[in-house]
Parts: C-alpha cells; sequence; structure tokens
C-alpha cells in the first residue's frame, strides 16, 4: 500500500502520465475536466493548444477543429471531444459496468468523509460494500485547502490528502467504487436483497441496506447571470488551479464558516489581496478561532463586514467587475475583480430521494431515528434498512470528525438489522 501511494505522488507530481488535455487555460471546460482528474487522484497532463508544440501537433494529426476543443487524448490512445465526466471516467478505466446479479450487504451514496469511513469500517468487518457518487471522492471535505482541527494531524493536511487515504483505504479493503455514477431512484427489490437502486445509464444494483451520505451542495448567489461565469470566474473551491488562475491578482471571497476562512488564508499566499465579504457583523460566530486569528494576521486580508455582493458584470463567461453593498450604510462598491470564490454554506443534496418515500424536514435534510418510525435507531430513517449519515442528516453536527464518526457508528446498526432480518454478512474474499 505505501509503495502504491508513493508511486502515485511521483506520478502527480511529474505531470508526464495519464489523460492529456489539450485546451485554452482558462476555458470552463478545460477547468472542469481538470477539477474532475485532480479531485480523482489521476496523473494527468494540461498542454495549452494555443503555446505548446505538442498540442498544436496533436492536434494537427488528429485534425481538431479549434471550436471542437477541449480534447482528452486517454492513455489507450482513444481520443474524447469535450467528454462528460463518466465518458472520461471510462475511457480511463475509473468507471466499469456493474454487476447486476450481485447482492452488496450495504450500497453508500456518496464518498465524502462518512461515506468512506461507513465504507472502510463495513468491508473490514466483512460486509460486501460499493459505494456511489455523483462527481469524485471527498466532498466538501476534498475541497479544503488545509484542515488544522481534525485530531491526530497537528500541522494540519489538506482535505484532499485526507480524503485520498479514505478512500485508497475503503479499496484495499475490497470496496467497490463507482465513481461517478449517480444514484436516481430507491425502491424496494425481493426478500433476498432490500432495495433497488438506479443508477446512471439505465444500470440497477441490488443491496440488503443502503447508507443514504450523499452531503449537501453548494449553495449559489442569488444573482440573475452568475451561471455564466461559474467555471471560469465564479469558484466553489480553491485548490492549486484555481490559484494559477489568479495569482497576483485581487480576488472576492464571500463566507464566514470554517471552509471560506481556510481558502482566505490558503489564496492569500498566492494571490496580491483578497476581500473576504460576510454579511455578519463578525467572523467570531461562525468562523473557529484559530482561522480568525490566522486571517487578522495576514496583511493582503480585507474583511469586510455585513456586506453582500450585489451584481457581477463581464463578458464571454469572463468576470470584469464585482459589485457589492453595506447592508448597514447602503454604500455600493465596484471595483475590478475577475475572480469570485463561493463559500455560503450548502443545502442537503437529496433532490434524488423526492419519489423514494424516505422522510425529509423542511430544510431537505433526511429524518432518523424514533420520531420517524418506532424502534428505529438514531440513524435509521423512515424506511427500515436504510440509514442516514453525515451532512445529509437532519441534526447532524457539521464537521468533518464528526461525519467520520457517524460512518463508523453506522456500521454496528447494519449489523444489526442484517441479524434482524436473516442477512448474511458476506465474508472477505480470500487472497493467496
Amino acid at each position: 500500500m505505501r509503495a502504491l501511494i508513493l508511486r502515485r505522488v511521483g506520478l502527480l507530481e511529474s505531470g508526464t502520465s495519464g489523460p492529456i488535455v489539450i485546451g485554452r487555460p482558462g476555458n470552463g471546460d478545460v477547468l472542469r475536466l481538470q477539477g474532475f482528474l485532480t479531485r480523482s487522484g489521476l496523473p494527468h497532463r494540461a498542454l495549452d493548444s494555443d503555446t505548446d508544440p505538442c498540442a498544436k501537433t496533436l492536434i494537427e494529426r488528429f485534425h481538431v477543429d479549434p471550436h471542437h476543443l477541449p480534447i482528452v487524448l486517454c492513455p489507450n490512445g482513444k481520443l474524447l471531444h469535450n467528454p462528460g465526466e463518466s465518458d472520461l471516467a471510462r475511457c480511463v478505466g475509473l468507471l466499469r459496468p456493474l454487476d447486476a446479479g450481485k447482492i452488496y450487504d450495504v450500497a453508500i451514496v456518496g464518498a465524502g468523509p462518512a461515506g468512506l469511513a461507513a465504507a472502510v469500517y463495513a468491508a473490514s468487518e466483512g460486509l460486501s460494500t460499493i459505494v456511489l457518487d455523483c462527481r469524485a471522492f471527498g466532498g466538501q471535505a476534498g475541497a479544503s485547502s488545509r484542515i488544522e482541527n481534525y485530531l491526530g494531524f497537528p500541522t494540519g493536511i489538506t482535505g484532499m490528502a485526507l480524503m485520498a487515504r479514505a478512500y485508497n483505504q475503503a479499496q484495499k479493503f475490497g470496496v467497490e467504487m463507482v465513481i461517478p455514477d449517480e444514484a436516481k431512484l430507491l425502491g424496494a427489490a425481493d426478500n433476498m436483497a432490500g432495495y433497488r437502486l438506479d443508477v446512471g445509464d439505465g444500470e440497477t444494483l441490488r443491496a440488503r441496506t443502503v447508507v443514504i451520505a450523499s452531503g449537501a451542495r453548494y449553495r449559489r448567489l442569488d444573482i440573475a447571470n452568475i451561471a455564466q461565469f461559474e467555471g471560469t470566474s465564479v469558484h466553489y473551491w480553491a485548490s492549486p488551479i484555481e490559484a494559477r488562475l489568479c495569482r497576483d491578482q485581487e480576488v472576492a471571497l464571500v463566507g464566514a464558516g470554517n471552509s471560506a476562512g481556510q481558502a482566505a488564508v490558503f489564496l492569500a499566499s498566492q494571490v496580491r489581496k483578497v476581500t473576504l465579504l460576510a454579511r455578519r457583523d463578525s467572523l467570531d460566530a461562525t468562523m473557529s478561532r484559530y482561522l480568525v486569528e490566522r486571517i487578522v494576521a495576514q496583511p493582503n486580508i480585507e474583511v469586510l463586514t455585513e456586506t453582500e455582493v450585489e451584481a457581477l458584470d463581464g463578458h464571454d463567461g469572463n468576470l470584469d467587475q464585482l459589485c457589492w453593498r453595506n447592508r448597514v450604510t447602503g454604500v455600493a462598491t465596484t471595483r475590478t475583480i475577475h475572480h469570485l470564490f463561493l463559500f455560503i454554506g450548502a443545502d442537503p443534496n437529496t433532490d434524488w430521494l423526492a419519489r423514494c418515500d424516505v422522510a425529509l424536514d423542511a430544510k431537505g435534510f433526511v429524518r432518523t431515528g424514533p420520531d420517524v418510525a418506532p424502534g428505529h435507531g438514531p440513524m435509521e430513517t423512515s424506511r427500515s434498512g436504510v440509514f442516514a449519515i453525515g451532512d445529509v442528516r437532519c441534526g447532524s453536527t457539521k464537521r468533518v470528525a464528526a461525519a467520520v464518526g457517524e460512518g463508523a457508528q453506522v456500521v454496528a446498526a447494519l449489523h444489526a438489522y442484517l441479524a434482524r432480518n436473516g442477512g448474511r454478512a458476506a465474508q472477505p474474499e480470500r487472497r493467496p
């Protein structure tokens, strides 16, 4: 395992292997593909179609019209024209067809901290486990530039590094990963397999139990034209990819939680200035004290409280100006800013449960425990054998450590449910 991890780190750092993305830097689709490959932990290269001689050679060899960029050249020699994440994942071998005849002990929907923790503990205790996620492993935690208050990492660790370790650990115990693939419908199956999950491309999987760990999705500003800037100038996470785009520029960041604080500190080391906009009158009520102190200590971070974004202005998908207004004084400010980072919280990712008879609260979080069904444990939903953990669960603590704890705790509930209902845990595969 250590050799595998070190080899992968070496390949990621070298930038000389894996799929090749060819297009113009800053293009929304190029950034989308780079982001997917980065969050999937896959080595890859990105070549500038305008200046890189290798990129020009490939474009000429494959007779690619500039309007069809970006393209991706996969290691197997297949050329993809601006592919979706699922198509790219299949080309590089991340996504394989599901075995429709197999019955899993547990299907976990979501590969964030809660889902990966549940997968590790379930598989290590002999349960056949499959994990689905519609984007990439790690969830919102994987987007954190540095987590400094997670137990056991006194110097901090990037969210990507922490989640990549959990992802590798789960696979070590035999967890089957189906990423990116989207759960679309949770329905009843036959007596042997309690549930059926309909997923992308018309495939179906069967499982005796289901764990909902689908987390939350990023909130968007209520501004009419924001969609045209997303992917190029409006960002929902701060990685080295985004940092390179706005190096030595002034950027704006909206948010007052820990994710916003971590992103602000990271970006401050890469850009000329970070303007942090918060609707509250201070950061202390919503941000950990160590992050507040770090922000105050950064000379190139300006904090504007009781302020909200009012308008975005730009052309061709690129932001030129940002206007914000102080909610107390009413004074509006317009500044030349080309990149805006949004960390304004998240809503539960439960739209896919709309027709699944799983009880939700008024805000869309999954309700669990005896108040939704007599005799149910604290993580069991209104449907027997279906559990919810992490940020998606009503009443959960929205922290990485809490999510990991719930992921470990739910495995005991899975064992108890399977024992009550005659389910027999699959035996671990024996390898020579």
